[in-house]
């Protein structure tokens, strides 16, 4: 059996294959990494403050999951500030603190808003 020589038309076929092929593999490998990047959640956090931006030491910050009705919660120390880390990209949040009788308005943290970490302050009128 003898190898035929290869032709201008087969050599060009060989290379869109090879084309095709490599572009298969790089929007594979980017899918997992952007799936890899929503896996790992998105960080909520920021600080409870008064109304003159003082920090509200020992205010509880409430995190309600609108999905499932899970609710977190974090009692925020000397300098005001709340985390929440690893949340569902998928999923909308509300968060509010409340101290003794003063209570924030309620925030929402939005599946739509596709930022890794989200800052909010909530301010809470402790008069």
């Amino acid at each position: 059996m003898t190898a035929r020589p290869m032709t201008a038309r087969s050599s060009i076929q060989n290379a869109f294959l090879i084309a095709c092929c490599l572009l298969l593999v790089l929007s594979v490998a980017a899918h997992a990494a952007d799936k890899k990047d929503k896996t790992q959640g998105r960080l909520l956090f920021g600080k409870v403050l008064d109304q003159q931006d003082n920090p509200v030491v020992g205010a509880i910050v409430y995190l309600t999951n609108t999905r499932s009705h899970a609710v977190k919660s974090y009692i925020v120390g000397q300098d005001g500030t709340y985390r929440f880390p690893a949340l569902s990209a998928t999923v909308d949040y509300e968060v509010y603190a409340q101290r003794n009788n003063g209570k924030s308005d309620t925030k929402s943290v939005s599946q739509f808003d596709d930022r890794s970490q989200v800052y909010i302050d909530l301010k809470i009128d402790t008069r």
